[in-house]
């Protein structure tokens, strides 16, 4: 009984350790743009055909600069 206890602690532990090194990994990856940031609504609007590709590159130079 004492012996399946211990493991059922070792296996919970082990998992504790998994699960926050994933979530360490995941944080320090790069952020996603938020889904209505400006650079991501130009990138659908491009992908959709609503802009062509002078009129994205121009307007995401826009957003690059720094004001």
């Amino acid at each position: 009984m004492v012996r399946i206890i211990v493991l059922l602690f070792v296996i919970a532990v082990i998992a504790m350790v998994v699960l926050g090194a994933a979530r360490m990994i995941r944080s320090f990856s790069a952020p996603e743009p938020a889904a209505d940031s400006p650079r991501e609504i130009l990138r659908r609007r491009y992908a959709a055909g609503e802009i062509d590709e002078d009129e994205y590159l121009r307007r995401m130079s826009g957003l690059s600069q720094e004001w």
